[in-house]
């Protein structure tokens, strides 16, 4: 798993690449509380090159969610490919989540 990070007008863009599962979900997990621990709390996930997310990994996001929440934040979720979004839309994951089509769509509304 590597973790491009950049920002863009106050809001941190992330970018996972690779797989989102047991292996890598601590690591990703404790990027993005750093991040918010360093006061950025407006933050776009863009999972253009996530290929796959296992439940580690929606665990992940849940956690990462409530900490941006907490900290009056917002978080946004963009680009996700077909087989990412249909495991967050089964799980639910779209009634907690803003997914966006685009990082331009989730950076205007975050």
């Amino acid at each position: 798993m590597n973790l491009q990070q950049e920002s863009q007008n106050g809001v941190v863009i992330v970018t996972p690449n690779g797989r989102l599962d047991i292996s890598s979900a601590k690591l990703v997990e404790d990027s993005l509380i750093g991040i918010i621990e360093r006061g950025h709390v407006r933050l776009v996930l863009d999972l253009s090159q996530l290929d796959y997310i296992s439940s580690a990994g929606l665990r992940t996001l849940l956690v990462v969610a409530k900490r941006v929440e907490g900290a009056k934040g917002k978080i946004g979720l963009a680009a996700l490919k077909p087989n990412v979004r249909e495991v967050l839309e089964v799980g639910g994951f779209d009634r907690i989540f803003a997914i966006h089509a685009d990082r331009a769509a989730a950076l205007a509304a975050v």
